[in-house]
């Protein structure tokens, strides 16, 4: 199913730097509300952008080793366009993120 062994997740710089400080990436509000934290596939990461990041700045990219999260908690749904999307049922350990790149502003119009 996956071309390599890394997951995405989009994170504004803040809640990048509350999870330094806390030690533990809890999500956004968004994935609070959802009881799971969202993820992408590599393929999946632009049309993530374009749908729930459109107009915004400060944004990042967080990847993600998919072996160093805890297995028990992460799940393959179908979501959108009746993919397969990775959810993780509770905190994204920070040594599982192997990489951290700004992403450009982005705005689809």
């Amino acid at each position: 199913m996956l071309k390599d062994d890394v997951i995405y997740k989009i994170s504004t710089k803040d809640q990048w730097r509350k999870a330094q400080e806390d030690g533990v990436y809890l999500g956004s509000k968004d994935d609070k509300c959802d009881g799971f934290i969202h993820f992408s596939t590599n393929d999946q990461v632009s049309a993530t952008l374009s749908k729930h990041f459109n107009g915004q700045i400060d944004l990042l990219l967080l990847k993600v080793k998919i072996i160093l999260l805890d297995q028990t908690i992460l799940k393959w749904e179908i979501s959108r366009n009746h993919e397969k999307l990775p959810h993780l049922y509770g905190h994204l350990n920070l040594d599982a993120i192997i990489e951290v790149t700004e992403i450009p502003n982005h705005r689809d119009d």
